[in-house]
């Protein structure tokens, strides 16, 4: 058990949150939200202990044994990628490291003999004589081939190393596990494969964590970060989000009398406790919601985003026709080839590859920002595209500064300044807000306007790349609404799993050496032993 008594961080006259009573438990996965800035992070690095709090104290119970998730991607990186993960469990590694340095010694003596043995033994105990081919066995499950696992650190991608660290966190099966946003730089196989881990998982878990999919795959509690207070919740995210709406409908509904709002809830709890049996968390979340009491459940302060996409006109017959389109990247390698295919009215299409540098350049070839090395680009007369891209500095730097006002005045046929206030904050920039000078925005009120940009040109085609990057659970979820109620087309990629189920129609994967295409949903396609004969095909044996 974990209990955290009357917790409180300040910071001048800044409350981040105060009053904090809580006590986590072994068995269940909390996932902790809150809106950007909340202290998600920084309530993970006091329990964990990296920082002190105000005031109030963090008890864990004796003995147990923690893991934090290392956000620092650059921590080991003269370490072997073996070592690195065996790290993990640090008392088994000292340990490790302090016998080896007596048997590489030339003039160790016989005391030091009896301090090797007695050394080996307790390394022994531990599961040292494992540690290696644990280790591997982890790193293979992750997705990390063996030909990295004697590599150093510093010779590992991004994402390779976020999976030796995820890695280091899980090898020594520690009491509590404290993972900070795991499934940034992951691919969908590998979330699935550490979703299917966590529910099996004995022990505690707190995650931080902006995927939906993953929070309700895993968790069996929401820790939520709000009015200045953290409250535990029980279910998983979409059973909080779904029950705070209804709460917060039933509290703007004075009318309605209280049996029927009771009622109301009862049926809604009843459902998803249902369907919680289909889950890997199962067992879990059905007796705690079975268990749960009306008066838990509370309504968020959260403010949505208004994300609405409108077609100016609707499209014609013919979308969109490629044929043998090709693009290299500037040292010569092929990020994609042979890609040919016809779009149809109302299609929404995911786009997916292995490189995400290649997926980029698909979407600036269509759009128009590159050209390519070969093949064909054919769009329907009717087709009005807007192109959300990864990167969008430029639309932000290398001109004169100006305020957001002036700054959406320039995609806007409506230039009236209260239209343009009023459009700003539907989009969550109210008050003074709109003065505030666009290159300074941060990466997420930048998507805001960037998506706001992409409203006001009215397309009834819509490219994106990742746009949910750098966007907090409620903007993704107004995005995820409005992309999937967009009556147009759409390509798009995305690392969040929920959006990509929830939106796309049909599935296209571009590889150097040509498509995938199929018109399954998101889990389907990843399930699919076809699919996977063909990546193995196209990309080579045992991907």
């Amino acid at each position: 058990m974990l209990a955290v008594n009357n917790l409180g961080l300040q910071y001048g006259k800044r409350i981040l949150f105060d009053e904090v009573d809580l006590k986590f438990t072994r068995g269940n996965c909390y996932g902790v939200i809150g809106a950007n800035g909340a202290g998600k992070s920084t309530f993970l690095k006091i329990l964990s202990g990296e920082i002190s709090p105000t005031r109030g104290s963090v008890e864990a119970e004796p003995g147990n044994r923690m893991s934090v998730l290392k956000q620092n991607h650059f921590e080991y990186e003269e370490e072997q990628v073996l070592d690195t993960v065996i790290m993990g469990h640090r008392e088994m590694y000292d340990i490790m490291q302090r016998k080896n340095a007596i048997y590489m010694d030339p003039d160790a003596s016989e005391a030091d003999g009896l301090l090797a043995a007695e050394l080996e033994n307790q390394y022994g105990e531990m599961g040292g004589w494992n540690a290696e081919s644990d280790a591997a066995e982890l790193l293979s499950n992750l997705g990390v081939s063996e030909d990295l696992h004697y590599r150093k650190m510093k010779e590992l991608s991004g994402g390779e190393k976020v999976k030796v660290l995820l890695a280091q966190a899980l090898f020594s099966e520690p009491d509590m596990l404290l993972l900070d946003e795991p499934t940034n730089d992951l691919d969908a196989e590998t979330v699935t494969w550490l979703a299917d881990f966590l529910a099996d998982f004995k022990n505690m878990v707190i995650v931080v964590s902006h995927d939906r999919y993953f929070l309700d795959m895993v968790c069996t509690h929401i820790v939520d970060i709000d009015f200045q207070r953290i409250k535990i919740f029980t279910g998983n995210y979409s059973f909080w989000y779904e029950s705070s709406q209804l709460m917060a409908q039933q509290m703007a509904n004075k009318n309605k009398k209280v049996e029927q709002k009771r009622k109301e809830m009862m049926e809604f709890i009843q459902r998803f406790s249902a369907n919680a049996s289909k889950s890997r968390q199962a067992t879990a979340r059905k007796k705690a919601l079975d268990k749960l009491n009306l008066e838990d459940i509370q309504p968020s302060s959260r403010k949505y985003p208004y994300i609405n996409f409108k077609m100016e006109r609707e499209p014609g017959d013919q979308i969109l026709k490629v044929e043998k389109l090709s693009k290299r990247a500037t040292d010569g390698s092929l990020y994609f080839g042979d890609v040919s295919f016809t779009l149809n009215q109302g299609e929404k299409v995911a786009v997916l590859s292995q490189s995400a540098s290649a997926i980029t350049a698909f979407f600036d070839v269509l759009a128009g920002k590159a050209e390519p090395d070969s093949g064909t680009i054919e769009w329907g007369k009717t087709i009005r595209t807007a192109y959300m891209p990864n990167e969008n500095e430029e639309y932000f730097t290398g001109q004169a500064s100006q305020d957001l006002i002036n700054w959406l005045r320039q995609y806007s046929e409506n230039k009236d300044e209260q239209f343009l206030r009023g459009f700003l904050g539907r989009m969550l920039f109210s008050g003074e807000e709109v003065l505030k000078e666009s290159s300074v925005l941060s990466g997420g009120e930048k998507v805001r306007c960037m998506l706001s940009k992409t409203m006001l040109h009215h397309p009834n085609f819509i490219l994106m790349d990742e746009p949910t990057n750098h966007l907090d659970l409620e903007s993704i979820t107004a995005l995820n609404n409005a992309m999937r109620d967009f009556e147009g087309n759409m390509m798009f990629t995305s690392h969040d799993h929920k959006l990509t189920e929830t939106v796309a129609n049909r599935i296209i994967e571009i590889t150097p050496n040509g498509i995938i295409d199929s018109l399954m949903n998101f889990d389907d396609y990843l399930r699919s032993d076809s699919v996977h004969q063909q990546r193995e095909a196209l990309y080579g044996v045992g991907v």
